[in-house]
C-alpha cells in the first residue's frame, strides 16, 4: 500500500560514493528527511556517501556495484531488485549510469522511477560500447517516468540523441551556509593553512582523475601558461584511474601539485585565484557551482551542462580541445587578480539568486508529488525546466 504524502518512502540508488553525484544525493536526502519522509540510500559501502547519508537521516542499504558495464551487471541487478522489494519505496530515484542500468532492469516500470544521468553514459565510451550505451538509453526510456537532467544542455543532448522520455530539469545547487564567499584575506589565510606559498598565482582543478574530467588536456596546456606566468602553479585535487599517468605528465610540465582526494575542497578554493573545469563531457559539474559560491573565477570547457552553468562575466568558456584558448584564459586571469575577484563576485551573486540547494531539493519534491499524484507525464517530449536555465556564458573571445 502506498504511503501518504506526509510520509513518502523514497529510495535513492547511487554507485558513485565520492565527488559530485553523492553531494547532490545527500542534498536531496536531507531535504526529504526534513519533510518527515522515510528515505533510504542504496550504495556501495565505501568513501563518504554512506556516512553522509546516515548523518542526513537516511537508512543506508549496502549495494555492491562496480563502476562500468561488465558481466557483474546481472548480479548487481538481482541484488538491487531484492533491496527495492525490501524498502518498498513509493519512488525510486536512480543516480548516474550504473544505477540507471541495474535499477531500470530491476523495476521494468513496475514502480515510479526517476532517472538522473548526471552526464550521459554514451559520451563516456566510443565504438561499440558507446553505441550500445546509446541504444540502451533509448530502450530504457520506456521504464523511466521522469528523466531528470541537471542542465538544459544535458536535456538537449538527450533529446537530440533520440532518448525519448518525459524530461525535467533541476540544476545542481549548493548549501549557501556551507559555501560562503571567500574574501581576499581568506585567500592568504587558506594558503598558510595548506602550506602553500603566499603571493604566487594559483589555478585549481578539482575532480576525479579520469578522461571525463579532462585533466590531461589541462596539463598539456599548462606549459603555455607557465611561459607567460612563470611563478604560477596548478593544483589538482582528486584521485582516480588516471593518477599514475598524470603524475608522469605533471612532472614533465612543472609547477603542478597533485594532492590526492581531499575533504577540505572549500579551503583549496579559497586559496585559489581561478578554478579550472576542463571536462570533456559532463551533466552539470557541481564544482562550477561550488567555485562560484566561494567567489572564484571559473574557466571551463564548452560542453553541455557546463557552458550553461556559468553566467556571463563570472569567468570564461573555451572550446573543448583548444589548449591554446584554455591557456590564454588562464593567463589573463592569473595576471589580473582584480578581474578574478570581480568575476568571482558575479558568480557568487548568481549562485545566491539561482543555485540554492534548498530550492533545487524542493523542485525534486514537487516532481515526486506530481508523479505520484498524476502518474507518468503523458507527453514524452516534455522539456520545461523546473528552474529556468541561466544566460549562456560567452566564449573566451567575448569574455
Amino acid at each position: 500500500m502506498a504511503s501518504t504524502a506526509a510520509r513518502r518512502r523514497v529510495l535513492h540508488v547511487s554507485m558513485p560514493t565520492a565527488a559530485g553525484v553523492p553531494a547532490v544525493v545527500v542534498g536531496y536526502v536531507a531535504a526529504q528527511v526534513a519533510r518527515g519522509w522515510s528515505v533510504s540510500v542504496a550504495c556501495p559501502e565505501r568513501d563518504w556517501l554512506p556516512s553522509a547519508a546516515r548523518a542526513a537521516g537516511a537508512r543506508v542499504v549496502p549495494w555492491a556495484a562496480s563502476r562500468g558495464p561488465s558481466p557483474l551487471v546481472a548480479g548487481e541487478t538481482a541484488r538491487l531488485a531484492r533491496l527495492i522489494a525490501e524498502c518498498d519505496p513509493d519512488v525510486v530515484h536512480l543516480h548516474s549510469a550504473k544505477a540507471g542500468l541495474a535499477g531500470r532492469l530491476a523495476i521494468c516500470g513496475r514502480r515510479p522511477t526517476v532517472f538522473q544521468p548526471h552526464a550521459w553514459s554514451f559520451f563516456a565510451a566510443q565504438g561499440a560500447v558507446g553505441a550500445a550505451s546509446l541504444q540502451w538509453e533509448r530502450f530504457a526510456a520506456r521504464w523511466t517516468d521522469v528523466l531528470l537532467c541537471v542542465s538544459d544542455g544535458e536535456r538537449i543532448a538527450g533529446t537530440s540523441s533520440g532518448v525519448d522520455a518525459p524530461y525535467r530539469v533541476v540544476r545542481n545547487g549548493v548549501d549557501l551556509r556551507a559555501w560562503t564567499h571567500a574574501r581576499e584575506g581568506d585567500r592568504e589565510s587558506a594558503r598558510a593553512d595548506l602550506g602553500l606559498q603566499p603571493g604566487r598565482p594559483l589555478a585549481l582543478c578539482v575532480g576525479r582523475l579520469c578522461k571525463q574530467k579532462g585533466q590531461a588536456d589541462l596539463v598539456a596546456a599548462w606549459p603555455l601558461v607557465r611561459s607567460s606566468v612563470p611563478d604560477a602553479y596548478l593544483v589538482l585535487v582528486g584521485d582516480g584511474p588516471d593518477r599514475a599517468l598524470l603524475e608522469q605528465r605533471c612532472a614533465a610540465a612543472g609547477g603542478i601539485v597533485l594532492t590526492g582526494e581531499r575533504h577540505d575542497v572549500a579551503k583549496w578554493m579559497a586559496a585559489a585565484d581561478v578554478v579550472v573545469v576542463p571536462s570533456r563531457w559532463d551533466g552539470m559539474a557541481l564544482v562550477v557551482v561550488e567555485a562560484m559560491a566561494r567567489g572564484r573565477s571559473v574557466v571551463a570547457t564548452s560542453v553541455p551542462g557546463i557552458a550553461d552553468a556559468l553566467p556571463r562575466f563570472a569567468g570564461a568558456v573555451v572550446a573543448l580541445g583548444d589548449r591554446r584558448a584554455l591557456a590564454r584564459a588562464l593567463i589573463v586571469r592569473l595576471h589580473d587578480h582584480i578581474r578574478c575577484d570581480a568575476e568571482g563576485a558575479t558568480g557568487r551573486r548568481y549562485v545566491e539568486l539561482n543555485l540554492d540547494q534548498a530550492v533545487s531539493a524542493e523542485a525534486v519534491v514537487t516532481i515526486y508529488d506530481e508523479l505520484l499524484a498524476h502518474g507518468r507525464p503523458r507527453t514524452p517530449q516534455l522539456t520545461a525546466s523546473v528552474l529556468d536555465g541561466p544566460e549562456r556564458a560567452g566564449s573566451e573571445a567575448r569574455s
